[in-house]
């Protein structure tokens, strides 16, 4: 039965709780952007000031042209957007960011079917890019994926032979790098990478989901397409954006009306936009107070090493590159993560043993499969903590973690 602690929260990669400012100017737009946003009535432009208000907000955390921000449903979409973007023979008739779609050919066929080109990829991306990757790579796109270093860092080196392979066999038109690693924290070389790409002529896509509102810019500079998602920055679930250089031309996933100039038909939602507007305007400064988390970080992941140690065998972090401030990754000798969570849940304590987006499945992470072999992806924990994580809620997991760790030691062998 689960215990009736106060639940600790340190699951801040998997989604962050909403600020009281984003439920607030959600609640308040509620009363007035009921409408749609497409409507030319005085309601549909009430409700429209909302979807324009937050692309002007993201447009400013991430530094590019509100004319450049397409709103999607969250960063998958915005990802799948980004890489779908560069390929078929349509791409270079789709509408620009900035114009309506125009359709592909004077057919008016849909952007399915046989694709041109290559993409560079790495093998620790979110499953929104690999998975796309995937996709592409059967429709004909030449995909070269690239193992990252044990530390968790794909290192330029590797992408700049990616892409010289590549090149042999198709013009590479993308290349797609995470800023910040959604199970390790570890900071990808990003600059580093836009750099490489575009001497090649090609550009760089940054997945800054977990980077945005958490590192400074830094993070993401030289970037073409940046793909960031609410819910990770204390907004709502349900919408997200792909902010583009100017010139990117982008082609739709999703056929429809013309909301987001063509480019991701379908209704809006003001309160959504509400929300994330606020909750982008509240991550300008956000970096800072991130900072500020490291040294709780660095005693978390240090009691839970000891603690471990007590335990009999002390667990082994993943990701010994340069990393965001709030992350830790464990693999535990002699357990699986998926059942430590399991247990963990039970005394109050709420981490993940990877991706929320790849939960319940059977497979351990391919993050820290590719990084250091299935065994120790198998036995990994992640540990996110955020702004309102406290010293004290850090102590208690981990007397929480002891417990758990010595009432599994105490069972029989194969229980």
């Amino acid at each position: 039965m689960r215990s009736a602690a106060r639940v600790i929260y340190l699951d801040w990669n998997a989604t962050t709780p909403p600020h009281p400012e984003v439920l607030a100017a959600m609640q308040a737009a509620a009363e007035v952007a009921w409408a749609n946003p497409a409507s030319v009535h005085g309601p549909g432009r009430r409700a429209r000031a909302f979807i324009e208000q937050a692309r002007e907000a993201v447009a400013r955390l991430v530094g590019l042209d509100a004319r450049d921000v397409t709103l999607t449903s969250g960063g998958t979409e915005a990802n799948n957007l980004a890489l779908s973007h560069a390929f078929g023979d349509e791409a270079a008739g789709a509408g620009a960011a900035g114009a309506p779609y125009a359709g592909a050919g004077a057919a008016g066929a849909p952007p399915w079917g046989r694709l041109q080109g290559a993409l560079v990829v790495s093998r620790i991306e979110h499953p929104s890019v690999t998975r796309a990757a995937e996709g592409l790579a059967r429709r004909g796109v030449e995909v070269a994926w690239v193992d990252p270093e044990p530390s968790g860092r794909v290192a330029p080196e590797a992408l700049a032979a990616a892409l010289d392979r590549a090149a042999s066999v198709a013009p590479v038109r993308l290349v797609s790098l995470q800023a910040v690693n959604h199970e390790t924290g570890v900071i990808q070389p990003v600059a580093e990478a836009a750099a490489i790409a575009h001497a090649r002529g090609a550009r760089l896509h940054v997945d800054a989901v977990q980077a945005v509102g958490r590192l400074p810019p830094e993070a993401w500079a030289g970037a073409d397409l940046v793909s960031v998602a609410a819910h990770k920055i204390r907004g709502p679930k349900g919408i997200g954006a792909l902010a583009v250089r100017p010139g990117v031309r982008l082609r739709p996933v999703l056929l429809g009306g013309a909301q987001e100039r063509g480019l991701r038909p379908g209704t809006q939602d003001p309160l959504a936009a509400a929300g994330f507007a606020a909750a982008a305007r509240r991550a300008l400064d956000a970096p800072a107070r991130y900072a500020a988390l490291a040294p709780l970080r660095d005693r978390l992941e240090a009691a839970l090493i000891e603690a471990g140690r007590a335990a009999g065998d002390a667990p082994l972090p993943n990701g010994e590159g340069m990393r965001a401030p709030h992350i830790t990754n464990l693999s535990w000798p002699g357990w699986r993560g998926d059942e430590l969570c399991a247990a963990l849940d039970l005394e109050g304590v709420a981490v993940s043993s990877g991706s929320a987006c790849s939960a319940g499945t059977a497979e351990p992470s391919p993050v820290l499969t590719a990084m250091l072999g299935p065994e120790r992806a198998a036995s990994a924990v992640r540990f996110s903590i955020g702004e309102e994580t406290t010293e004290a809620d850090v102590v208690e997991a981990v007397r929480r973690v002891a417990r758990v760790l010595a009432r599994l030691r105490s069972l029989p062998a194969g229980s």
